[in-house]
């Protein structure tokens, strides 16, 4: 009787884990994946370089930046949906020597559909509309300037400065995305995105505090970019 007993307890338990993992995979279903990603940006300001192309004290801007990317993917009936955060920077300013640098954010939504009826590999072209924020930084070689004329004059102190700029973009999106999933935790992936955005129209540059300036250089948005996209279950992240 005893044996008997175990035997029902062991099978009344691995019924309840068994429902338990069903009702959890249902739920998991309808939870979207997180996603990071890490990548390269190719961005060209003509107009702001053109300026500062005619002052020696300045470098100008890289047209390349690294980024990194937080945010969030849903696959339902072959339609894919995203949304997420990336940050950007050419990673070049340097405060002790003549250089630049130029930083941003993005914030971003996207639509696609799953072309293949695979479930190892997803391949999505996709499209969306985003917000990029912008800072140029521009800092200039001040080690010919004597420490005691700093301590002396407010306006050789007004002159040392590094010089900054933002700018804000409505921008479009659109793009490819390939991903592969792991055979043994369906939900994690890894993938490559690759894409075009572009800004509905040209913004002049403003001081970084967002004031206006007369005379400014104006740049749009026409930007390529790659990135590796690791996909994830919420609850994987959280083990």
């Amino acid at each position: 009787m005893k044996v008997i007993a175990c035997l029902m307890a062991v099978s009344i338990s691995l019924s309840s884990a068994a429902q338990h993992n069903k009702e959890q995979n249902k739920k998991d279903r309808f939870l979207p994946l997180i996603t990071r990603s890490l990548g390269l940006s190719i961005q060209p300001f003509d107009g702001l370089n053109s300026r500062v192309a005619s002052l020696p004290q300045y470098k100008q801007l890289r047209d390349y930046a690294a980024t990194l990317g937080l945010g969030w993917i849903k696959e339902q009936n072959r339609f894919i949906s995203e949304a997420g955060i990336t940050i950007g920077s050419s990673m070049s300013g340097n405060r002790d020597k003549k250089s630049s640098t130029i930083r941003y954010i993005n914030f971003s939504t996207d639509i696609g559909y799953d072309l293949l009826k695979s479930e190892k590999i997803t391949l999505y072209p996709l499209i969306g509309l985003g917000f990029q924020k912008y800072q140029a930084i521009f800092y200039k070689d001040n080690s010919g300037v004597n420490f005691n004329d700093v301590l002396a004059s407010p306006v050789v102190q007004n002159s040392i400065g590094s010089v900054r700029f933002t700018n804000g973009f409505l921008v479009y999106r659109a793009g490819l995305g390939i991903s592969f999933k792991s055979p043994k935790y369906p939900s994690n992936s890894i993938g490559i995105q690759a894409g075009y955005t572009g800004s509905f129209k040209k913004h002049d540059w403003k001081t970084n505090e967002g004031q206006t300036l007369n005379n400014s250089p104006e740049d749009r948005i026409s930007q390529f970019f790659v990135s590796l996209v690791l996909t994830s279950n919420p609850r994987f992240m959280m083990k």
